[in-house]
């Protein structure tokens, strides 16, 4: 069993304020890492106290290169400096979404090829925060543990204040479908899917909902906004099938290019979401609630403390 006086929470840059949170959470200090950029570019990184002995946790996400590498570096340099373990949360895994290289065309899977650099970093223990995909978390020769948290809990508590009544779940593609029947199953409401084809690298075209949206409030339900354009051609068909408003809810709000803009003009009336991805914050059109209540919980259990 550790000792929370043991225990010693950094993060990358990316996730400074949410390791604040964290760090709140579980009644420890923050460590925030020296760091300086140089004239040519390079980067200097240093632990602002022994960590021989601790048990140190990093909280991480891998939303860009910068921050994979500051990643990597935090936990090469933990092992160095001998810290008695090293435990990592990636809020937001980058390149999520290219877990797996199509037949004869290759391209790098980078979903799994990065994660397995944070692998081969030896660390002993990586949670990962509503995967896109769980084959990232056997990139590994098994001399990692590993976690898949999921953020259910903290989905239907934020949907059951929302103040939203006589609402149906709609997941954008029969993918996510099953884990939208278990949220809808907790809620007790009615679910559906929408048909999705993928023709392009960020192109979907949804074809149709079912007219179980007819008369009710729509709760299109995912696990990423990344350029939103599925979410908005599912929302637009939803309200052609009777819906009588349509909000959305995704764990990772991404919101890429000129996303933002584009729902504020969109038939969406309001995007739920949570604080995994760097920079994200409540406004007239996002309604962002942290993980850092999961995060710790994840943690304590892991360290035992």
């Amino acid at each position: 069993m550790t000792k929370k006086e043991n225990v010693i929470l950094v993060a990358n840059e990316a996730s400074t304020e949410l390791g604040f949170k964290v760090a709140e959470r579980m009644w420890v200090p923050f460590t925030e890492m020296i760091g300086k950029r140089f004239a040519d570019g390079e980067r200097y990184h240093a632990f602002p106290q022994s960590i021989s002995g601790k048990d140190l946790v990093i909280v991480g996400v891998t939303h860009d290169d910068s921050s994979q590498q500051e990643l990597l570096d935090l936990i090469t340099g933990a092992r160095y400096w001998n810290a008695a373990s090293i435990n990592v949360v990636i809020p937001f895994l980058g390149y999520s979404t290219m877990e797996r290289a199509k037949p004869n065309s290759h391209e790098i899977p980078k979903g799994i090829t990065r994660t397995r650099q944070i692998f081969r970093a030896r660390p002993d223990f990586v949670a990962f925060i509503d995967l896109h995909s769980e084959a990232v978390l056997h990139a590994h020769g098994g001399e990692v543990s590993t976690k898949h948290v999921w953020t259910d809990d903290l989905v239907i508590e934020k949907i059951r204040k929302s103040g939203l009544q006589n609402y149906v779940l709609v997941s954008p593609d029969y993918g996510f479908s099953k884990r939208i029947a278990r949220l809808a199953s907790i809620l007790n409401c009615p679910h559906t899917a929408a048909d999705k084809d993928r023709y392009d690298t960020d192109k979907t075209i949804v074809g149709q909902v079912s007219s179980a949206v007819r008369g009710k409030t729509v709760i299109i339900c995912d696990d990423m906004i990344r350029t939103g354009g599925s979410i908005l051609q599912t929302a637009t068909r939803c309200l052609e099938a009777g819906a009588k408003e349509v909000v959305a809810h995704a764990t990772h709000l991404v919101m890429a290019g000129d996303s933002m803009k584009k729902f504020r003009e969109g038939p969406i009336s309001r995007v739920m979401g949570s604080d995994t991805y760097p920079g994200r914050e409540s406004d007239d059109l996002l309604d962002v609630y942290s993980v850092a209540p999961l995060i710790a919980e994840v943690i304590e259990r892991h360290l035992q403390i």
